[in-house]
């Protein structure tokens, strides 16, 4: 998937927004999360786009904070398996990071990290049971 550059420029903008946050919940990991999904192509490791939609489906789904996700994927890579192949969506959400860096920092800025990670996993619906199910056997 093609990266416009003002795009790229807002990402770069908001990991430094993330990670500057101090906020223990760390929000920064769904930002990766969310832009890795957004803008994997067949070039993208299985890996990489695997534990983006893990991690947006723990965070959509499950409510879970980006530090408890990190967790998860520090706990699934120990375990060292073959990683599931997803389908990618023509269409990967309408937020972006640009809409995201539009907000307001503070909790609107934060809200609308949520809403990019809803918008993106809602956009992989096809492969949600196939997260799922990864999930739940791991």
């Amino acid at each position: 998937m093609r990266i416009v550059p003002a795009e790229q420029d807002a990402y770069d903008e908001l990991q430094c927004y993330t990670l500057a946050h101090t906020d223990p919940a760390f929000v920064h990991q769904h930002v990766v999360d969310a832009w890795a999904a957004q803008h994997a192509d067949d070039q993208t490791k299985p890996i990489a786009l695997a534990f983006a939609l893990f991690g947006l489906y723990l965070h959509v789904e499950k409510g879970l904070s980006g530090r408890h996700v990190q967790r998860a994927h520090m706990a699934l890579a120990r375990k060292g398996k073959t990683w599931p192949v997803f389908a990618l969506p023509p269409e990967r959400g309408a937020v972006t990071a640009l809409r995201v860096m539009a907000a307001a920092a503070g909790p609107e800025r934060d809200a609308a990290i949520d809403a990019w990670c809803a918008a993106v996993w809602a956009a992989f619906h096809e492969s949600h049971r196939q997260v799922e199910e990864f999930l739940e056997q791991a």
